[in-house]
């Protein structure tokens, strides 16, 4: 057939588009990130780009991990002996520790020494006996207690460190306790709210001020990047779901005491935020609550949400009171759909129902 004619018969085939949805592989772009829609219920046809499912069975959106994870900490704590030091001039606190390699906090509360820690030529200081750990760049609490098979909270004691529990880069923290083996170290360490709350945030340069929260979801924060809370709660606590609270606050019935309150809803029920404030968390590492969000409101107030299926925050995310953050499950050690609900002023769980508006 001569040429003229193919060119002919060509142009009288319509063109076929390619089916709804489909694109080539040179065409292919990542799917963007939207916020979670009030109205969960997914439209017909629409894929569900907004989360992937995770090894545990929990659905989340792709997020970097958490600091503890994502910068692990070497056990290399030096050990030094009790001795006494000279204060020389142009010295300083900071500069003391360094050369004995004991941390600054600790000599001050050796030698009844108060902010801002001033020494003067000819003091003589004791310095305390120790293994010190020296704080770089993202670690955070939970990898160095993790390191030495230590609990948070015993750290947290042993270096008498206050509320917000911020780690600089250059401090020295004692660590106590002596060496332990790696098997010990693994079976010692259990994560759980309180350590997430005192000893998630990744260590301060000098100067270094925290990160605002974002209301974009598409745009995670770095692990690596310190997260401020807000300064004020705003209103008050509303309840996450509607359901029958089957489990209440304070000693159960073996004596082990619990925490918050447990609703019974069915599963995929949208879990509400109580208040408006900034995701601190949400993962799965606390294996106990399986899909765990974690809300700061400011004040010293915490929310914390456990048993997701799905979790649609995530950290360093500012949330309104009553928007959408997970989806209900039985994640965790859940036998049955339910909601985990606490909230804690400061490092105390306090009881939910005291806070939360009468049924």
């Amino acid at each position: 057939m001569p040429l003229i004619a193919l060119a002919l018969l060509g142009g009288c085939i319509p063109r076929m588009e390619p089916p709804t949805g489909y694109e080539s592989p040179q065409q292919y772009e990542p799917p963007r990130y939207e916020a979670p829609r009030q109205d969960t219920r997914q439209e017909a046809g629409q894929p569900d780009y907004q989360r992937q499912r995770l090894d545990d069975g929990v659905r989340n959106r792709p997020a970097p991990p958490p600091a503890w994870i994502a910068r692990p900490v070497s056990p290399d704590a030096q050990s030094i002996r009790a001795s006494s030091y000279i204060v020389q001039p142009g010295d300083t606190l900071r500069a003391i520790a360094d050369r004995t390699g004991s941390g600054s906090e600790a000599i001050a509360r050796a030698n009844g020494l108060e902010r801002p820690f001033i020494v003067r030529p000819g003091q003589r200081l004791s310095i305390p006996a120790g293994r010190y750990h020296l704080v770089r760049a993202g670690q955070t609490g939970i990898a160095i207690a993790r390191a030495y098979g230590v609990d948070w909270s015993r750290i947290i004691a042993a270096n008498d460190l206050d509320a917000p529990y911020t780690l600089r880069v250059g401090m020295r923290i004692l660590i106590p306790g002596g060496p332990v083996t790696a098997a010990e170290r693994a079976a010692t360490f259990h994560l759980d709210i309180d350590d997430i709350l005192t000893g998630g945030e990744p260590a301060l340069t000098v100067n270094q001020r925290p990160t605002r929260a974002t209301g974009a979801p598409n745009r995670p924060l770095s692990p690596m990047a310190a997260l401020a809370e807000p300064a004020r709660l705003k209103g008050a606590f509303a309840w996450p779901v509607r359901g029958n609270v089957i489990a209440h606050f304070g000693p159960g019935a073996s004596g082990e005491k619990f925490n918050g309150i447990k609703i019974a809803v069915p599963l995929d029920t949208p879990i509400l935020a109580s208040a408006d404030g900034v995701v601190a968390y949400a993962g799965t590492e606390v294996a106990n609550l399986g899909g765990l969000v974690i809300l700061k409101h400011g004040d010293g107030w915490t929310s914390v949400y456990g048993h997701a299926s799905q979790l649609l925050v995530q950290r360093g995310q500012s949330v309104r009171k009553g928007q959408t953050i997970a989806m209900s499950g039985d994640s965790g050690l859940a036998d049955r759909p339910e909601l985990h609900f606490e909230i804690r002023k400061g490092r105390t769980p306090v009881d939910p129902l005291g806070q939360l508006p009468k049924r």
